[in-house]
């Protein structure tokens, strides 16, 4: 796929939906993180898994625009800012706005399927450990902490999409190492996969949730490729 196939759009630094995306990002960080602390944006906003009194079906979309510290937030939304503004520009905002709320929900989707096998082999262990203790509270609060949040499922959509368009493109990590936009995101997918799995104790990363992304934005691109006016 190449730039020649999307019809160009007036080109814009920062346009409508990439502005919009980092202004609501940051104005809920700021808000959640600084100004109304004791409110519990985190319960109403995040990402909680089915099973937890927490989970509202809004978080589907609300978990894409909160984030857990500066960190988070500042590279998420510059990779926003970086790929986003290109994509925006080349596809227009409906296709672009699109694309981000898709890869965001192939990344819960994806994330929930690995709170499923990870909460059932923990319960199990528990239950052999303890077969005749009531573990129904234990299994609350193993639901209540199994959250998701922030930007970076869709971040990942952007950056496949962005290599699958530019694949030669060299792309700086920690701004001085070039390396092509193809193999930045080849091994980065390897990365996530490979750190999933391990399931290190303490990694709180959902890096399931970025394969999601990923692959969502993979599928999109693929579809578009084979057809320009599919979805959007």
């Amino acid at each position: 796929m190449s730039y020649q196939e999307f019809k160009p759009r007036q080109f814009q630094q920062l346009p409508i939906v990439v502005k919009n995306i980092l202004i609501i990002n940051v104005v809920l960080f700021v808000l959640s993180r600084f100004v109304f602390k004791d409110l519990p944006f985190d319960q109403y906003l995040d990402l909680h898994y089915y099973k937890s009194s927490l989970f509202k079906p809004h978080q589907f979309i609300s978990y894409m625009f909160m984030h857990a510290d500066i960190g988070h937030i500042f590279f998420n939304m510059l990779a926003v800012y970086m790929f986003g503004s290109i994509l925006e520009n080349l596809w227009g905002s409906k296709r672009f706005l699109n694309f981000y709320i898709l890869c965001g929900l192939g990344a819960a989707v994806a994330q929930y399927i690995a709170f499923y096998y990870q909460s059932n082999q923990l319960i199990d262990s528990i239950s052999l450990q303890y077969p005749t203790s009531d573990i129904s509270e234990f299994q609350s609060q193993l639901y209540d902490n199994m959250t998701c949040l922030g930007a970076s499922g869709s971040v990942f959509g952007l950056l496949v999409a962005f290599a699958m368009m530019f694949p030669n493109t060299y792309l700086n990590i920690y701004f001085f190492v070039p390396v092509k936009a193809k193999y930045l995101v080849l091994g980065y997918g390897l990365f996530e996969i490979v750190t999933g799995f391990l399931n290190r104790e303490g990694d709180n990363v959902g890096h399931f949730a970025h394969i999601g992304g990923l692959i969502v934005g993979v599928i999109i691109m693929l579809v578009w490729k084979r057809n320009k006016t599919f979805f959007f």
